[in-house]
């Protein structure tokens, strides 16, 4: 019996997005897990939010790919730094010209599933501004970035690095499920 997790990816854009996508369900089947995306396996006439929150419920954990969705040509970041003792300091403006933007869906899927206490592992695509809930440690595991026009999708999932992580990820997400099945405990012993 395959265990249900939610694959959190925007549409793919690209041949080698959609080939990335095909190569990470075919990990994951391969693991006795079933990719779920809402718009691609599944399909729900209630709105958006509603929609996924249904999805997680049913899944053991999480999976999001942040690819290439939005490209800033020429921006800026303006952002503020604190002094030591907590009071304001000095604004600063970073150049973000050349970087890359995902859905916003990634970040609000991710946080849902937060919320629900699933176990989250994101990945992203290189170039992708790592902000947000796509920032290391913020929530979950992190994977490797990959970069689409460096390695074959195959050579990803076939990295040590993603083996790990994704390796980890997939004992937590077999712990939700197991716990999942188990009766409430009225007792200890």
């Amino acid at each position: 019996m395959s265990i249900s997790v939610f694959l959190s990816h925007p549409r793919p854009a690209s041949a080698a997005q959609r080939q990335f996508i095909a190569a990470l369900t075919d990990y994951l089947r391969a693991r006795e897990f079933a990719p779920r995306t809402l718009g691609i396996t599944d399909y729900d006439m209630n709105a958006p939010m509603t929609a996924i929150r249904r999805l997680l419920l049913d899944a053991s954990g999480v999976l999001t790919v942040a690819l290439k969705r939005i490209l800033i040509v020429d921006g800026q970041v303006l952002s503020s730094r604190e002094t030591r003792g907590g009071g304001a300091g000095e604004d600063s403006v970073e150049s973000v010209g050349g970087a890359w933007l995902t859905s916003v869906w990634s970040h609000i899927e991710t946080a849902m599933a937060y919320q629900l206490g699933l176990p989250i592992l994101h990945i992203r695509e290189s170039g992708v501004r790592p902000d947000g809930l796509l920032e290391r440690g913020i929530v979950g595991l992190c994977g490797p970035e990959f970069d689409l026009d460096a390695a074959a999708p195959e050579d990803y999932v076939g990295s040590g690095e993603w083996v790990g992580v994704s390796g980890q990820w997939e004992g937590y997400v077999r712990a939700v499920y197991d716990a999942r099945g188990a009766p409430p405990m009225l007792w200890r012993g």
